[in-house]
């Protein structure tokens, strides 16, 4: 009885090193950063940082989320109310490719991820782009990993934490930040 036991325990433990093995060898996100610029791991924690808004940019849907700097800025009126948001604040704008949701084809919903924006506000660091620093990491679905932005990329990102000011200029007088918090 006990031999018939040794090949299926040595199946079990192979497949757990193998499924282990992969596991190690798959990217640790938080490890990416931008060539002289933003690192990943400065906005860990961010997948469950709350909701400001959603957006569809072209052909994909994005959620906004802030940390809780920058909603609590949101909620004393900023940047409506003409005050810059604190250093400190960071937002996180997840792009999808959208796809029709199997189960009611009526609605849109995210289908593969696209990229991941990110934002914080750091006066004396940024202080030549608005206070502001900014990443764009573009994910592959199909090596399930992250890269930074480049200049091939659309939009075209430059690998600094400089690469989304020339598009925030826009929002100048919001203390460039173009998303409202949503109204709830």
């Amino acid at each position: 009885m006990k031999s018939k036991r040794m090949p299926t325990v040595a199946i079990i433990t192979a497949g757990l090193a193998l499924v282990g093995g992969l596991a190690i060898s798959a990217q640790d996100k938080y490890t990416v950063k931008v060539p002289n610029g933003l690192a990943f791991s400065d906005f860990r924690g961010y997948e469950a940082w709350q909701v400001v808004s959603i957006s569809q940019d072209g052909d994909l849907i994005a959620a906004i989320l802030a940390n809780p700097v920058m909603i609590q800025a949101y909620m004393a009126g900023v940047p409506s109310n003409g005050k810059p948001f604190p250093d400190g604040a960071k937002m996180a704008k997840i792009h999808w490719n959208p796809k029709k949701m199997e189960a009611f084809p009526a609605a849109t919903v995210p289908g593969t991820q696209h990229d991941v924006d990110f934002m914080v506000k750091d006066s004396k660091r940024f202080a030549d782009s608005g206070g502001w620093g900014y990443a764009v990491f573009e994910y592959d679905a199909a090596s399930d990993m992250f890269r930074p932005g480049t200049l091939a990329d659309k939009p075209p990102q430059g690998n600094d934490a400089k690469c989304g000011f020339a598009c925030h200029t826009m929002a100048k007088t919001r203390d460039y930040v173009f998303t409202d918090y949503g109204h709830r």
